[in-house]
Formats: C-alpha cells, structure tokens, sequence
C-alpha cells in the first residue's frame, strides 16, 4: 500500500485531542458509574468503535492507494529564446520604476508560465550574446534575469538583426532537440529603437525556417530621460535626450513572421496576453513513458468510518435507570 501524504502536524493534533478529550470523557464515565454502581460495558464498546472510525479517517486523509496500474505520459514542450534589449534607452523610467527593471519582473512570470519547456535567454543591443542556453531549469534562468543591467553588453545604439540572427541559428542547430520548426519561439523584448539595416532580412529568413517571433515593446509614446551612471543623458548639444517607445519598428518585425506585438506602457500591461498567445502554440512530443501508479482509495476507509459513526448512535448508554 502507497500513501498520498505522511503522517503530518494536522493528524497528531487531531490525534492528541481525541485521546485526551476521550481520556477525560471516561474518566468522568467511570467516576460516575462506581459511584452509582452501574455496569461500565457499554462504555468500553463505544470506545472501541469511536478509536476504530478515528483511526478509519485518519488513514483516509492519508489517502491510501493500492492496486496499480499502467498510465501512458506524454512529455510536450516547445523551445523558446528571449531576447533582451539591454541598450542605455532601457534605463528610462517611463515606466516604473525603469524600462528593464519591469521587464526583469515580467521575465520571471513568463517563465513560470512556461516550466515544462526549455527556455533560453539573449541580451543584445547593437551586439548579441546568448546569455543562458536552453534550459529546464528556472532558478538558474531567473538568477541571470536579476543580473541584467544595461552595462552587460556595449551600448551603440539598438539593432535587432544581431539577437535574431543568434535565436535563429540556436533554434535551427543541434541545441534545440525539437524538429518541428512550428515549436520554435523567439520573443524580443525592447523599446523599439532599432538601427539596423539588416532586420527585415533577418525575420524573413525567421519566417521561411517557420518559427514564431513575437515583440513585446516596453515604454511610453511621451517617453522620458535616460539616467545614467554619470547623470541624466545629453546629446553634443548638451540637452536632455528623451527615449520614446517605437512600437512601429516592433510591429513590422512581428507582422513579417506572423506573430503578434504585445506592449507594457504606463497604463497597459500585455504579459499575460502574451503567455496565453504563445501557450497555444502546439508543442513537439518529445518522448512518451508508461509507468505504474496506485489509485487513492481513501473513500473505501471513509464510508467505514461513516458505518461505525452510525454504530456508534445507535449505542446508547444509561448511567441511571428509572
């Protein structure tokens, strides 16, 4: 016989509190009958059908399981690479309490939102680098998510091209064990200023290799300053350069593979509508195992312990008879 759950802090003080509630119940039953000469049979039996129906529910909240049996399951996952613009414009604060620092927290929900698939991380900005392979593993996953600062990665201005080339050639080589380019994702996470000239013809090679690019813009259209280690950032000219959200650019790039632009401004927040567009995307069925399980059965224990409870009222016990 297997068990659901061990025997736990919940069962002892249940445990506890009958013995010493029914210690004290025939203590005072006793008392009671020696005074008055009373037979003490029938208290006897009812401690012995109370302790049998106690003990018959605290197995059942055990949940008890015997008699085995085949169950086939099926391990479905997709691959995802995220890329992460790390440029100094995702240091504005336009949305709080910085572009980047949001997307950190927004990161770590997406990927618990993802856990029986293998995620990898790319930071960017006019250069890319994978900064975590594709991994089952969260807590490694979301221990480089806290450590993404705009100082990782040379800042000369944004360009897409670089992180999608490196996601496509990550999901079309030996890293990625999938075959169906169907359960391929890239998400590209920015603010949308890019600068470079090669980006259309890098998500139209995404697009023929028949994996899904989704963007999700970060920031306002007002925009707002860029603090830097130095201060507030300045042109040649020496005034204040506001970073604006380009949702266009962002657009463009997904409506060339046919994915979806998603957004987090000041008063709009699209994560969740993210997840739930790429959980609909079918994942490969990576391999299938047969293993043998056992059925809780508390209910069997349960309806006992209802039939002793019956018992149980039907036994009566007169301490003074007329």
């Amino acid at each position: 016989m297997s068990w659901s759950k061990s025997l736990g802090y919940t069962e002892l003080i249940l445990i506890i509190i009958f013995v010493g509630l029914y210690l004290a119940y025939l203590t005072r039953m006793f008392l009671v009958s020696k005074r008055l000469g009373t037979g003490f049979g029938k208290v006897a039996i009812k401690l012995a059908v109370r302790s049998i129906y106690f003990t018959l529910l605290i197995v059942a909240m055990l949940g008890p399981g015997f008699g085995e049996s085949s169950q086939e399951i099926k391990s479905v996952g997709k691959d995802i690479y995220i890329a992460v613009d790390l440029s100094a414009s995702m240091n504005a604060f336009d949305v709080q309490p910085s572009r980047l620092e949001k997307v950190k927290f927004e990161l770590k929900k997406i990927v618990a939102a993802f856990n029986s698939d293998r995620l990898g991380l790319i930071i960017f900005s006019s250069e890319a680098f994978v900064q975590c392979p594709l991994t089952y593993d969260q807590s490694a996953l979301n221990l480089f998510i806290e450590t993404l600062h705009t100082n990782l990665v040379e800042s000369n201005g944004t360009d897409f091209s670089p992180a999608l080339k490196l996601a496509l050639e990550k999901l079309s080589g030996k890293e990625s064990t999938i075959t169906q380019q169907t359960s391929k994702v890239i998400l590209l996470i920015s603010d949308g200023e890019d600068f470079g000239e090669t980006t259309k013809e890098t998500a139209e090679a995404i697009e023929s290799a028949g994996i899904k690019l989704f963007t999700l813009g970060v920031g306002t259209q007002e925009g707002s300053t860029i603090v830097t280690q130095s201060g507030v950032k300045r042109d040649q000219q020496g005034k204040e350069v506001v970073s604006k959200l380009n949702a266009e650019s962002l657009k463009d790039v997904a409506s060339l593979t046919d994915g979806k632009y998603f957004e987090i401004n000041s008063t709009k927040n699209d994560v969740n509508r993210l997840i739930g567009t790429i959980s609909n995307i079918e994942g490969e069925l990576r391999d299938t195992r047969v293993v043998d399980v056992s059925t809780n059965k508390y209910y069997y224990f349960l309806g006992l312990a209802l039939l002793f409870m019956v018992l149980d009222f039907l036994i009566r016990i007169n301490i003074i008879r007329l």
